[in-house]
């Protein structure tokens, strides 16, 4: 293979970026980054900032709960951005940016963010992968009502990794929640 094999406009096709607000990281984003991280050398997991979302967790208290859940993949690593999703992804050398979806509901928003994205750098493919069917209900804000209403860690067990259910009841508890 020529050392120009996987690139295109200088950049690497197999370094990928999986970005989004992981506030928190559910087991659907979790099992997105360790499906990814077989298809590609390298993973960035890009920690962006929603302005529409008032977030549970700061941006320093995500990039380790994120840390903390990929730690046993030696190919993936956790950044923060606070620009375009595309420009992020270009400043890493990457050739593509991965994109979670769940059936249905995240559909025409991922679509009308890739062909925002071809507009802005066309040298980044966006590689789309379908959530499992265990976690494709699973949302940020499913796990957050659940998680003020049961005491039972079980259950939110069942849609965010154990490691960070400690976490989570403690932010809610200094939050007032």
């Amino acid at each position: 293979m020529s050392e120009t094999a996987g690139q295109s406009d200088g950049l690497s096709h197999r370094t990928a970026v999986y970005t989004g607000s992981f506030d928190p990281i559910t087991s659907g984003h979790l099992h997105i980054i360790q499906r990814a991280s077989k298809m590609f050398e390298s993973l960035t997991v890009g920690i962006g900032i929603n302005a529409d979302k008032r977030p549970m967790f700061d941006i320093n208290e995500r990039v380790d709960l994120v840390s903390m859940v990929t730690r046993d993949l030696p190919n993936v690593s956790v950044k923060t951005f606070d620009t375009l999703a595309v420009d992020f992804v270009r400043s890493l050398g990457a050739g593509v940016m991965v994109r979670g979806i769940r059936p249905l509901t995240d559909i025409a928003g991922e679509f009308t963010m890739l062909m925002a994205n071809r507009q802005l750098d066309p040298a980044i493919e966006t590689v789309f992968l379908m959530a499992d069917e265990r976690f494709a209900h699973v949302s940020s804000s499913l796990l957050k009502q659940i998680a003020m209403i049961s005491d039972d860690d079980a259950h939110l067990a069942k849609f965010v990794p154990r490691e960070i259910i400690t976490a989570i009841r403690q932010k809610m508890r200094n939050d007032g929640a």
